[in-house]
């Protein structure tokens, strides 16, 4: 059972956001009752007791909350499960807006862990040190903010915002209260990734003046049927969070909200956050933008979706001068035999060429840099290696910044870069035109209509 009384939202004068009547916070009882588990008050730690960024503390397990535990979020559960049982992790919390998969997390995590439907109350808890963000693109800037204000650290999902606004504002938002703000772009921490980043680093296929990259086309329309009343497990307001309000239809989740331009923005913002993320650390590129983006696409042909179907983008960097081709479907993915293998990309320098299957994460490396060995002199690639699971690398490099200070691998400002890209893409095929970026500034330079799409209203409370 919930309680469904609206929440009053205040602004405290020391510290970030807090938050009355906890309407959220299922009755424990009928809870249990419905999932079939066993839930007890989860142990506390002092305040002081953890390591803050830059410092041991007493007891070096961190104090985990779950932010979205439905399909990614899921599985990020199960990993910190692991994490658990190898002494690095409590966890003290998982949140879902859906209560029924809110009763499977609570299973799978088992007891000591509380259920709550709204993740503002998780991060009043003073013994919770940092919260795994999975909810819907939509949700992850405002969360992330959030957390940030109320001295959480964060892994969040990419995409790593759905506007430059929302970027501009987890970037300052990590600076200003010192929080470690991993992004989960996961190649960077995947073995394959790193076979590639260091034999490109190391000049084996000479300077890189060009990347293309493929992948297959989504669906063509999704027919909604008509809108409904929310069934009664999900909180729909909640939901729906910072978009603007919209009828319940089923159509817009679960995983369907990627192909619609408000909540997902298509395969670009999607996959493009994992390959360009991958393109930009390959390259050693992440203080690099765009200085030009041009796009062109086909909408698709019925339905809710709004997303483009085919698609190809351009974009130009300079000093030093290459460019990135982002296509749907693309040269490489017509071509290739094996198409379960849905995207991919190839870098082309003046020596050589070399493709990466997916981003690096599924599937080997390329014999030629699965092989290579670094010589004397050479430059040695970073990765967390303690796991052969590479979701596994990704959260202990994030652990680590968190104890040591450390910038970890995706930080949010190199997936705000990543992020850029995919927004500058879905923006220039909405307005048809071709943009010039100001990165210093994040300005479409001589361009105010585009200016003005770089960030969009929020619902209240649900808001920056």
């Amino acid at each position: 059972m919930v309680h469904r009384a609206a929440d009053k939202f205040h602004k405290t004068e020391k510290k970030g956001y807090a938050f009355m009547n906890k309407r959220r916070q299922l009755n424990r009882r009928q809870f249990l009752a419905a999932a079939g588990a066993a839930v007890s008050v989860p142990y506390l730690i002092r305040p002081g007791v953890l390591a803050a960024a830059g410092r041991s503390g007493a007891n070096e397990r961190l104090t985990i909350g779950m932010i979205g535990v439905g399909g990614m979020g899921r599985g990020h559960l199960k990993n910190m499960i692991r994490f658990r049982e190898a002494g690095e992790v409590n966890i003290a919390a998982v949140c879902d807006v859906d209560e029924q998969r809110l009763a499977r997390a609570v299973e799978i995590a088992g007891r000591g862990v509380l259920p709550y439907c709204d993740y503002r109350y998780i991060l009043e808890r003073k013994d919770i040190d940092a919260v795994l963000i999975a909810t819907p693109d939509h949700w992850h800037a405002v969360q992330c903010v959030h957390a940030c204000e109320a001295g959480k650290h964060v892994f969040v999902e990419k995409p790593t915002s759905v506007t430059i606004e929302e970027g501009r504002a987890m970037v300052v938002a990590a600076k200003r209260y010192k929080r470690v703000v991993q992004v989960g772009s996961q190649a960077r921490s995947a073995k394959p990734a790193h076979d590639a980043c260091t034999y490109i680093r190391n000049g084996m296929i000479g300077r890189v003046r060009k990347v293309t990259c493929w992948h297959r086309c989504p669906p063509r329309g999704h027919d909604s049927g008509p809108d409904t009343p929310p069934p009664t497990h999900l909180d729909w307001d909640m939901w729906l969070g910072p978009m603007r309000w919209r009828p319940h239809n089923k159509a817009y989740y679960h995983g369907k909200f990627r192909q619609i331009m408000d909540s997902g923005g298509g395969m670009i913002r999607d996959r493009g956050a994992h390959v360009f993320s991958l393109i930009r650390w390959c390259l050693n590129a992440d203080s690099q933008a765009p200085v030009t983006v041009e796009a062109k696409g086909t909408p698709p042909t019925r339905g809710i979706y709004d997303c483009p179907v085919e698609m190809e983008v351009v974009y130009t960097f300079r000093n030093p001068d290459w460019q990135v081709t982002w296509a749907q479907p693309g040269d490489r993915y017509t071509n290739y035999p094996d198409k379960n293998n849905d995207f991919g990309l190839v870098f082309r320098g003046d020596k050589d060429n070399l493709i990466v299957d997916r981003d690096g994460t599924r599937y080997e490396a390329a014999p030629k840099a699965k092989s290579f060995k670094v010589h004397s002199g050479g430059v040695e690639v970073y990765r967390a290696d303690k796991y052969e699971d590479y979701n596994m690398n990704h959260k202990l490099d994030w652990f680590g910044a968190i104890k040591t200070g450390a910038k970890p691998c995706m930080d949010v400002e190199a997936g705000h870069g990543a992020a850029t890209m995919c927004i500058l893409g879905n923006l220039s095929y909405l307005l048809g035109r071709k943009l010039q970026w100001d990165a210093k500034t994040q300005r479409v330079i001589g361009d105010e209509h585009a200016n003005r799409l770089l960030a969009k209203p929020q619902r209240h409370p649900y808001h920056l």
